[in-house]
């Protein structure tokens, strides 16, 4: 029977109960990819994220709550959705696609404003934008009010907010969140009758590629101490993590709000374009300045085809 990291089993080791992160998931592989219709419009969407709430939203990872712990925790799959890993990452002063590309994700979660990272992706529809799973949805409930602004900067969206009409998942992440598969995805409705590729261009987007490359990641860090006011990137050697997952772990100082946001492989700093392989999705308490990425295999693959197909 098939293992994998599940996020129910590490929020359990969070709180003390004496269970293991890793969890049986009925045939998760055999499953496709899970898409849910938003109820509200476009309109309406737009008219609710004012300047104000945007700048008000909080990330996803203040919104949950985990004791703290120590090393020896890990053998029970202690980890956290990125929430607190100290220091900092580079403000991109670049110029290029990437600018235009990737952009804030705000959405409701629970009654609260909350905020992580996304990206645009090439796609046959030229609305999809790709982000980690617990940015659709977490913790057994769908994000409502979900809107992507590219480019943001700080309070600006040059390119609008876009709304999404869908939002999907893979189907590891909808059975148990399991951090392997941390992958989510939006269709966005369009906007002044143009599509959202049309706006901003879009990144290319690879699957099965190669382990351990060097990457760049993006994302708009919000917590401390960052104020999700900027496009904030890390670059280097990327590894396999070794512990709970088979994520990559690239050494990178983003906190919470970043998640969501591209990791790219052939990534040129003069153009700003490279070609998305990941997404920022966990980190180690106990491993500070290290943050992991989904491995986009076939799963991930098959909520691309789904998602550039709705």
């Amino acid at each position: 029977m098939k293992r994998t990291a599940s996020r129910t089993g590490i929020l359990a080791a969070l709180v003390g109960l004496a269970v293991t992160a890793l969890t049986a998931v009925a045939n998760p592989a055999h499953a496709g990819p899970v898409q849910h219709q938003t109820v509200t419009d476009a309109q309406a969407v737009a008219a609710y994220w004012t300047p104000e709430r945007m700048r008000s939203a909080v990330p996803i990872e203040q919104l949950v709550q985990a004791p703290a712990f120590t090393p020896k925790d890990v053998a029970k799959g202690t980890s956290t959705i990125i929430q607190s890993i100290p220091n900092g990452g580079g403000a991109w002063t670049g110029a290029g696609k990437v600018v235009q590309t990737a952009g804030r994700v705000f959405f409701t979660m629970g009654g609260r404003n909350a905020s992580c990272s996304g990206d645009a992706v090439t796609s046959t529809n030229g609305s999809v934008v790709i982000t980690a799973g617990h940015c659709v949805k977490y913790q057994g409930a769908w994000h409502t009010n979900w809107t992507f602004a590219p480019g943001y900067n700080n309070g600006n969206t040059p390119y609008g907010t876009w709304a999404a009409k869908s939002t999907l998942t893979t189907p590891q992440w909808e059975a148990s969140e399991d951090m392997n598969y941390d992958i989510g995805a939006a269709v966005v409705n369009p906007l002044n009758g143009q599509k959202l590729t049309d706006v901003v261009g879009a990144q290319g987007i690879a699957f099965n590629q190669a382990r351990n490359q060097s990457m760049y990641t993006f994302g708009y860090p919000a917590a401390a101490p960052y104020d999700g006011t900027k496009l904030i990137y890390c670059s280097g050697s990327t590894f396999t993590d070794f512990l709970l997952t088979k994520d990559h772990g690239m050494n990178c100082n983003m906190t919470g709000g970043s998640s969501g946001g591209p990791w790219f492989l052939n990534f040129s700093e003069a153009t700003g374009a490279g070609v998305q392989a990941s997404v920022n999705s966990f980190g180690y308490n106990f491993l500070p300045g290290y943050m992991f990425g989904p491995y986009f295999g076939t799963d991930a693959q098959n909520l691309y085809n789904k998602a550039q197909a709705a």
